[in-house]
């Protein structure tokens, strides 16, 4: 056995989880027929284009989110507690990164999703994708954390995540989080927001169209909500919306320039297809790569 100290570069890590443990998750989970969404990522790949499967749940959560303020929202205290709704839909997703020579879990959260179309949220995990989170800006307050003691980075760190008016840009008030990379079907996790979504592998399933068996591409779509802030009933709501949105997706306009160069390769939260991998659990909380996965390298 060995003993060493807890490694700087996950501390960000054990403070969200000191953060999330006021929270009262319930699980709920269902099966979504991906045909629709597979079709258009393969049509995209033809035209020199590529899209994440969680580029697609971060869509739909902008849209169904925006639907639903009383999902949309923060809670924050115990003697008065009080609850924060919010017009925008910030989407956190989770990144498996390296920093300092550690691998670690990272997020960062997408703007303005419930006026964002595929193009614009795909081109930010594309960006999540590439950069060095030694040197990205998003992470400079992480890594400042890194350099505090213990005390100091968690009281801060405390202070920044509970300020209403800047959790949707620093917690997103939606978070999505894969395992699609490997033989993972769902898996349920708390990332901080009112609602977390876990999005599971894609696999061939038999299904039942117009009372016969056929066979498609099914994804476990996991959701955590937080009983504090909203009931089943509301939560049962979003989640069958959002199953809806990815079963009828309709394409978007194609932008005027399809630029191959700015979408490069797959990400690891993009191609989340049985031979192209996505991501990796490493905490209770969050984890999904944004690595290439047309070279795959299952990843935060």
């Amino acid at each position: 056995m060995s003993v060493t100290r807890f490694p700087a570069e996950r501390r960000h890590t054990l403070y969200h989880c000191d953060e999330i443990r006021a929270a009262a998750p319930v699980f709920l989970d269902t099966e979504v027929d991906m045909s629709r969404v597979q079709e258009h990522r393969a049509e995209a790949r033809r035209e020199g284009r590529r899209y994440s499967v969680v580029s697609y749940v971060l869509r739909a959560s902008g849209s169904v989110l925006a639907r639903h303020p009383e999902a949309n929202a923060a809670i924050r205290g115990r003697l008065r507690p009080k609850v924060a709704r919010y017009a925008t839909v910030g989407g956190k997703v989770t990144l498996d990164k390296t920093l300092g020579g550690r691998r670690v879990v990272l997020s960062s959260v997408v703007p303005g999703l419930e006026q964002a179309s595929l193009d614009d949220v795909q081109k930010h995990v594309d960006r999540l994708r590439d950069g060095d989170p030694a040197s990205m800006p998003e992470f400079e307050a992480v890594r400042k954390l890194h350099r505090l003691p213990v005390p100091v980075g968690r009281a801060l760190f405390r202070l920044a995540t509970r300020s209403f008016a800047s959790r949707p840009e620093l917690r997103g008030t939606v978070a999505v989080t894969s395992l699609g990379h490997r033989a993972v079907d769902g898996f349920h996790s708390v990332g901080g927001t009112t609602v977390t979504l876990g999005l599971g592998r894609i696999v061939d399933r038999p299904v039942v169209r117009d009372g016969a068996v056929v066979v498609a591409p099914v994804m476990r779509l996991c959701l955590a909500f937080d009983h504090r802030v909203i009931d089943g009933a509301e939560a049962a709501d979003v989640l069958s919306e959002l199953k809806d949105f990815l079963e009828a997706y309709a394409p978007e306009a194609a932008p005027e320039t399809a630029d191959a160069g700015e979408t490069g390769g797959e990400t690891a939260v993009a191609d989340r297809s049985a031979e192209e991998p996505v991501a990796q659990e490493q905490t209770v909380h969050e984890a999904v790569d944004v690595r290439d996965p047309a070279s795959p390298a299952p990843g935060p």
